[in-house]
């Protein structure tokens, strides 16, 4: 945000007023996924990150749920790290996908909210959740809000499900 407000010559105050705005305006998630048509059951990674707001204190998880295949992210949420943000994270997945393999650590909101015949917990070294792995890093790799340790932070949780 600030090389757009250095490019641009704008405050701080106006581009994040804009992308409010902006995300005002936007169609649905499910609106924009890409239809596969394939016989196959769609397998979804599920993973969250930790990041914070306003203060290091005060945490923020964001949960995803991105489609393998496709690499799209089909629904996310923003929370704390409880069952309930899972269950708001699990019906914002689109219709198409609620019949889903659903590969995820072993996190307890996972098992408390996705049924246990879609839902496939597995360790990191299985290498079955590397691609929304591979998301989450290159969030933080991108967006300095995401980063482990760092300065950057939102002011609010209404601009990280923007971002």
């Amino acid at each position: 945000m600030r090389g757009i407000e250095r490019t641009f010559g704008v405050s701080r105050r106006t581009l994040s007023a804009w992308l409010k705005e902006q995300a005002n305006d936007l169609p649905p998630l499910e609106e924009t996924l890409q239809l596969v048509e394939c016989k196959k059951i769609p397998v979804l990674d599920v993973d969250e990150l930790r990041s914070f707001v306003f203060r290091s204190k005060d945490k923020v998880w964001v949960w995803i749920s991105m489609n393998r295949e496709t690499r799209e992210i089909v629904a996310s949420s923003c929370g704390d790290r409880t069952e309930n943000t899972c269950r708001v994270l699990w019906d914002r997945v689109p219709s198409s996908y609620k019949e889903a393999i659903v590969f995820s650590d072993y996190w307890s909101a996972y098992r408390a909210v996705i049924p246990s015949e879609q839902q496939r917990p597995v360790g990191k070294e299985t290498g079955e959740t590397a691609h929304i792995e591979r998301w989450n890093n290159t969030l933080r790799q991108h967006l300095a809000r995401f980063l482990r340790k760092t300065f950057s932070f939102s002011k609010c949780v209404r601009m990280y499900e923007i971002c």
